[in-house]
């Protein structure tokens, strides 16, 4: 058998081009199969399907056809975040430009560990991690694999920085992820501050740090994943300042609001923050991973240097070559910010906005037609992209079958949340192209789905 061809090289580009055309032919065979958002069935037909299509995994001889029989399989099996009625999470549709970008970090496999395997891999993920830094209001800016990435990472530099024995104080509203990330690390129980109608409260937050000796770590909201909420920062700011508390702000769904100056000052107190939580593969239409955590102190970043002979030996660095090992977690890392170098300088800062503005809009059109319609409750006004919306008097157990119902069917994804102890549907709006008709069309499945009957299961 002769070498398979490789991505690199100088013959790599004529080796990816039909490769190329098999994928894209690939993903429209799968699109049209599937036919709508989501694969018909549930899960028990998507994997028989899926099985049926691919045959054994690792057969002793190879299928030249291969490539194209995967991605077919796995197109006709996907959820698609570019259907407007796939609306379930925070789950963008990736840019075409990042998407383009994307493919070729992979062919050229920068390994930002050290710079001789990414040399100008390196300097471009300074100059986008500094972009974001002047954005956010910070000194700095790490690239992560996202939101949970990001959030671990500010409670190990501030635990570094204030001792094993800090605490970490955060809503009820807050990310599962940060709760998890004080276990990994050792520290003790966080505490959990109530957040009536959805965000932390500042008088809550304000009794916990005066009753619980510190040091402090405080962990704020921009952008709830049940309903899209904000914490009042400036508040937040203000109590973590008066107590000397550490703030670190999650602002994963909603940090890209920081582009738009229309919706920017919704995000005032966010440069109080110590460490930031952005996430570009968000409202940053990104393919995953595009994660971002800022920093206000360079200084603990020092808490990631690492010494490793063969990536960043000392006469190395001292002769000018770039250490790499204490900008991340991880040592092999791929180059995930040349996507968001693509985006940002065909885009520009403009272009971004308008799109974060236009779903935002959306948002609100979705909800005034929830509002006007007979059969549906809105359950408030949306702050980012996220519409909660029920039929109105079913019960929970109607609410819950009748989402998996359209699920299993392949009509619509939309999610489901408990602002209030009732459970919601939750439509979380992430595509800028969707239209007034796809809105109509959204309330439309869910009464036909609801009038056709929905035994709960």
């Amino acid at each position: 058998m002769s070498t398979p061809p490789l991505a690199s090289g100088p013959d790599g580009p004529e080796a990816l081009r039909p490769l190329l055309d098999t994928v894209l032919d690939a993903l429209g065979e799968g699109t049209r199969a599937r036919g709508g958002p989501l694969p018909a069935g549930g899960p028990p037909q998507v994997t028989a399907r899926l099985c049926e299509a691919i045959g054994d995994i690792l057969p002793d001889d190879g299928d030249p056809a291969a490539l194209h029989t995967l991605v077919t399989a796995l197109a006709a099996g996907a959820a698609d975040p570019a259907h407007p009625l796939c609306a379930a999470h925070l789950h963008c549709p990736p840019l075409a430009v990042a998407t383009a970008a994307d493919l070729a970090a992979s062919a050229l496999n920068p390994s930002l560990d050290s710079w001789d395997q990414a040399p100008a891999a390196s300097a471009l993920e300074t100059l986008v991690t500094e972009a974001l830094a002047r954005q956010a209001g910070t000194a700095d800016a790490l690239i992560t694999s996202g939101g949970t990435e990001s959030n671990h990472l500010a409670l190990l530099l501030a635990r570094e920085r204030h001792g094993p024995g800090l605490r970490l104080l955060t809503g009820e509203n807050a990310h599962h992820s940060l709760t998890r990330a004080a276990w990994l690390l050792g520290l003790p129980d966080p505490v959990i501050v109530p957040a009536p109608g959805g965000t932390l409260d500042p008088a809550a937050l304000d009794d916990a740090l005066t009753a619980l000796p510190g040091p402090h770590l405080v962990a704020a909201t921009a952008g709830t994943t049940d309903a899209g909420l904000i914490d009042p920062l400036t508040d937040i700011a203000a109590r973590c300042t008066a107590h000397g508390a550490r703030l670190h702000i999650d602002a994963a769904y909603a940090g890209a609001l920081l582009f738009s100056d229309r919706h920017r000052d919704r995000l005032t107190g966010l440069d109080a923050a110590h460490t930031i939580t952005l996430d570009l593969h968000k409202l940053g239409w990104q393919p995953v991973p595009a994660g971002v955590l800022a920093v206000r102190d360079p200084h603990d970043l020092t808490a990631l240097n690492q010494r490793a002979d063969y990536l960043n030996a000392d006469d190395d660095t001292d002769a000018g070559l770039p250490d790499l090992l204490g900008r991340s977690l991880h040592t092999t890392r791929r180059p995930d910010v040349l996507k968001i170098a693509a985006t940002f300088t065909t885009l520009g800062r403009h272009g971004l906005a308008a799109l974060v503005e236009k779903v935002l809009d959306l948002a609100q059109e979705l909800a005034a037609l929830v509002k006007d319609h007979p059969d549906f409750d809105l359950y408030d006004t949306p702050t980012l992209s996220t519409v909660l919306f029920r039929p109105t008097g079913a019960d929970d157990p109607t609410v819950a079958a009748l989402r998996r119902t359209l699920l299993n069917q392949g009509r619509a994804v939309l999610g489901r949340a408990r602002p209030d102890g009732r459970l919601w549907l939750k439509a979380t709006l992430l595509n800028p192209r969707a239209r007034t008709s796809d809105l109509n069309a959204l309330l439309t499945l869910v009464r036909d789905a609801l009038v056709e009957g929905t035994t709960p299961r």
